[in-house]
């Protein structure tokens, strides 16, 4: 399947990364959806990492073709910097933990204050436009959609409070909660779009890092029922028992990820 690795993609906003590409088989001049995914040097290519684990979104996603005579979509896999945790830290939210013990001491830890509304501003105002331009991509807002893990999780989920007229949806895989705790959850819930136009899907699994989420999460839920979200219908919360914080446990579910998000297809389950 064609993957693209564009180099040449400047920005006013971030330092330069490569950013991959990924068309479905067989597509013909067909124009098709398209998702945005972080950490983009995690989604295809064993050969990337020294584990050899990585998403195989492009893997699910034909399989969800060949299953539901889907179309499919574009992926956009933006590679991340060693500025990562500053990039996907949701920069508005962080601002409230100013004043809490241990701010000064996380800030050195990561280099710096979050700068998360420049990474946005770039993969809207300069990714986007580019991919655009270049594939036969569906631009609107129902046909766009933002997806990553851990970190990745919370900066899709601030992408799409960022910028509600851009994404529909937003996959939000071991949601990295305890990165600024209940407050985070809370400046975040204050973010969120009004229902109806959107598609939120969480989760989290129940060992390594994912092992501390649940509490998190569940606070979050209870937003979005406050906020008037359907469970099942616009958000979904998935527990996945067993399930670590790596790629491998992603690639397991990422299918699920898109079939919610993507398709709109319901689930009945319970948070």
């Amino acid at each position: 399947m064609p993957l693209t690795r564009h180099t040449n993609i400047t920005s006013r906003y971030v330092s330069s990364r490569p950013v991959d590409v990924w068309l479905p088989a067989a597509i013909s001049d067909q124009r098709l959806p398209v998702i945005y995914m972080h950490d983009g040097q995690n989604l295809f290519d064993p050969a990337l990492r020294a584990d050899g684990e990585v998403w195989a979104v492009d893997q699910a996603i034909e399989r969800l073709r060949a299953e539901r005579g889907w179309p499919g979509a574009i992926v956009v896999g933006i590679w991340c910097t060693d500025q990562r945790w500053r990039e996907y830290a949701p920069q508005q939210p962080f601002a409230a933990l100013r004043q809490t013990r241990g701010w000064e001491g996380m800030i050195e830890r990561i280099g710096g204050e979050p700068v998360s509304d420049a990474y946005l501003a770039y993969l809207v105002e300069e990714v986007k436009p580019f991919v655009d331009a270049h594939y036969p991509t569906l631009p609107d807002q129902a046909n766009t959609f933002i997806i990553g893990s851990s970190m990745g999780g919370l900066v899709s989920l601030y992408g799409l409070c960022r910028y509600p007229d851009v994404f529909h949806g937003a996959g939000c895989v071991s949601t990295h909660w305890p990165a600024g705790g209940n407050i985070l959850v809370d400046e975040l819930a204050a973010l969120l779009p009004p229902p109806g136009r959107h598609r939120f899907y969480f989760d989290y699994g129940t060992v390594g890092l994912d092992a501390e989420y649940e509490p998190f999460q569940q606070r979050m839920d209870e937003w979005m029922r406050r906020a008037g979200y359907r469970h099942g219908l616009d958000w979904v919360t998935r527990k996945f028992p067993g399930a670590d914080h790596n790629e491998a446990a992603w690639r397991a579910r990422v299918a699920e990820v898109i079939a919610f998000v993507v398709l709109r297809e319901a689930y009945s389950g319970t948070p």
